[in-house]
C-alpha cells in the first residue's frame, strides 16, 4: 500500500511540473546520449591511431646514429654513441638478436623522378627485401626486389601512389616502365599499395624504393648506412627488443 502511495504521490508531482519534468528528462536524455557519444570518439580515435601505427609497422624499432631526424613511426633507438652505422651492425642482429624477426638497412636522399615530360621532387629510399615486411607494405602490383638485385645493386625500384599520380598519366601502368631519379634510368617492377599520411602528417605514398646498394653506390655515394629498421616479434617484444638492439649496437 505505501508504494502505489508513494507513486500516486509521485505521478501528482509530474503532472503538477510538466515543464520541470520534461527538463530533468531531457537533461538525462543528453547526458546519456553525450556519453555514448565520448565512447564512440574514444574508440574511433583509438582505432585511428591504430591504423596509423599499423601503417607504418606496428612493431617496428627505428635505429639512428643521433636524434636530429625526421620522425619515421614506430619504437625508436637513439645510438648517440654510435657514429655510424654499416652492414657489420645488421650482422651482429642477425646473429644475436633473440626478439627480432626482421632487420632492413636504409638510406635516402632527395631528388627529381621523371617520366617523359613530368617530373616530381621525392625521396628515394634504399632498403634491403625486408623492409617491405617490417613496414607491412604490401604491393599494389608487380614485383618486389630480391637479394640479387641488393648484391649487384640493380637499378630497379618499386613506386610509391603519389609519385605515381604526378609523373604519369592517368591510366597507365607504371610497371615495366623506365623512369629516372637525379638522371639515373631506374626500372619500375612493382607499385607500392597506398599507406597515405602517417601519424606525423607525412604522405607515405610520396616515396621510390630501391635495392640499398644501388642508393648507397649510385646516388649518395656513401659506404655507410644512415638508419637501421627492426621490426619486433610481436607488441609484447618491442621493449626487449629495443633493450637488447640497443646492447648490440653499442658493444659490435
Amino acid at each position: 500500500m505505501k508504494l502505489f502511495n508513494l507513486l500516486r504521490i509521485a505521478l501528482r508531482a509530474l503532472q503538477r511540473n510538466k515543464l520541470r519534468a520534461f527538463l530533468t528528462m531531457l537533461g538525462i536524455i543528453i547526458g546519456v546520449g553525450a556519453v555514448i557519444a565520448m565512447v564512440a570518439i574514444g574508440q574511433g580515435s583509438k582505432k585511428s591511431i591504430q591504423d596509423q601505427l599499423s601503417s607504418m609497422g606496428s612493431n617496428m624499432i627505428t635505429i639512428r646514429p643521433n636524434s636530429n631526424q625526421t620522425p619515421g613511426g614506430g619504437a625508436r633507438l637513439d645510438v648517440s654513441t654510435v657514429q655510424t652505422l654499416t652492414l657489420d651492425d645488421i650482422k651482429a642482429i642477425q646473429n644475436q638478436a633473440q626478439y627480432v624477426s626482421a632487420v632492413s638497412p636504409a638510406v635516402q636522399g632527395r631528388g627529381q623522378a621523371i617520366n617523359a615530360s613530368m617530373n616530381w621532387p621525392t625521396t628515394m629510399q634504399g632498403v634491403s627485401p625486408d623492409f617491405l615486411t617490417i613496414r607491412n607494405w604490401p604491393l599494389k602490383e608487380g614485383v618486389s626486389f630480391g637479394n640479387e638485385d641488393v648484391n649487384g645493386a640493380t637499378k630497379v625500384c618499386l613506386i610509391g601512389q603519389t609519385v605515381v599520380e604526378n609523373i604519369f598519366e592517368p591510366g597507365d601502368d607504371p610497371v615495366g616502365k623506365t623512369i629516372r631519379f637525379n638522371r639515373i634510368p631506374f626500372k619500375v617492377i612493382g607499385v607500392l599499395a597506398e599507406k597515405g599520411e602517417n601519424a606525423f602528417g607525412q604522405d607515405q605514398d610520396d616515396i621510390l624504393l630501391a635495392p640499398y646498394t644501388t642508393v648507397q653506390k649510385r646516388i649518395l655515394a656513401i659506404p655507410y648506412i644512415q638508419t637501421i629498421y627492426a621490426s619486433a616479434m610481436n607488441s609484447e617484444s618491442s621493449e626487449p627488443a629495443t633493450q637488447e638492439l640497443s646492447q648490440i649496437l653499442r658493444s659490435s
